[in-house]
């Protein structure tokens, strides 16, 4: 190195004190250019925080101070968000329950499924989607597309669901708004025949239902809007495609320490988040171990472990 600095009449403290202000910015470029890439594969609808686990699970070694002030040099900030609008039709006459939910530590999968149903926009008519979510992994377990309210919709998404589940009896409650379609006769009556204790929302409190809300938030803002569809099976399919690829086996939650609910309930097995080696379904320390592919790089500290409780 003596040599060559030598032979092109330079000090060698001139040449480092070169590379420390080039290596920066050519970092820099190549970190910006990925993050383009990504902020807009995701439609500009993910934040800084997102980003910054999308490009360490890809080896990038960043933190989401740096990714926050490349967003805002390049204008990548996400797009300001659409109101959510609340509708449901409690009205009537038909048994109410009480809110079992509020208060359950969840420390497995199958402990509490939470329900909701909103309208979706096409070209000449309103069509509806309910859904029924695991609240633990937030994965998607049931869902089905209508163009009417009637009992039937929330009937064959939690018909999707039970196909889908396995659970203890006794021990699974299911929850959702003082929807009188969740209120129906043949949608309790489904519950109770196997056993599964049901619960409401208290009167015109949405929060009861949060990770339901949410999810409804998540999928107009990631799917729904950004979305031109021609007729219902049109939508149907495009949906379909968004809850059990994309949501399911794609999207990183934040809420999931950054792995997508299919991840994150195949960590929690590997752990033993049923409880049933006596740690109450919670690691003993740190975050579940990830796939290989997906291991956080050498150096960055792992997060605090996050009660589950509601």
């Amino acid at each position: 190195m003596e040599r060559q600095c030598q032979l092109a009449e330079v000090s060698r403290a001139g040449f480092y004190r070169y590379l420390q202000q080039t290596a920066p910015q050519q970092a820099d470029l190549l970190l910006r250019a990925r993050l383009q890439e990504l902020a807009v594969a995701n439609h500009r609808l993910r934040g800084y925080r997102m980003l910054t686990a999308l490009l360490r699970r890809e080896g990038h070694v960043v933190n989401h101070k740096r990714v926050l002030r490349l967003m805002r040099e390049d204008n990548l900030l996400s797009l300001r968000r659409m109101k959510y609008v609340f509708t449901t039709d409690s009205r009537h006459n038909l048994p109410i329950y009480p809110n079992l939910a509020r208060r359950v530590c969840l420390t497995a999968i199958n402990q509490l499924w939470v329900a909701d149903i909103t309208f979706i926009r096409l070209r000449s008519e309103f069509i509806y989607l309910a859904v029924v979510l695991d609240a633990y992994s937030r994965r998607v377990i049931g869902w089905e597309l209508g163009r009417n309210l009637q009992a039937e919709l929330a009937i064959r998404a939690l018909q999707m669901a039970l196909g889908e589940r396995d659970w203890k009896a006794e021990e699974l409650i299911h929850h959702s708004d003082r929807g009188v379609q969740y209120a129906s006769s043949e949608y309790t009556q489904m519950l109770e025949q196997r056993e599964i204790q049901i619960s409401m929302s208290r009167r015109g409190n949405p929060y009861d239902n949060a990770r339901a809300e949410r999810f409804m938030r998540t999928l107009k803002e990631e799917e729904v809007y950004g979305t031109d569809y021609h007729d219902l099976e049109d939508a149907r399919s495009r949906i379909g495609e968004f809850l059990e690829q994309v949501y399911n086996r794609q999207r990183l939650h934040s809420a999931l320490r950054y792995l997508t609910p299919e991840e994150f309930e195949q960590a929690s097995e590997a752990m033993g988040s049923d409880g049933a080696d006596g740690s109450g379904g919670k690691p003993n320390a740190g975050l579940p171990p990830l796939p290989q592919a997906l291991e956080i790089p050498p150096g960055f500290p792992h997060s605090p472990q996050l009660g589950d409780c509601l």
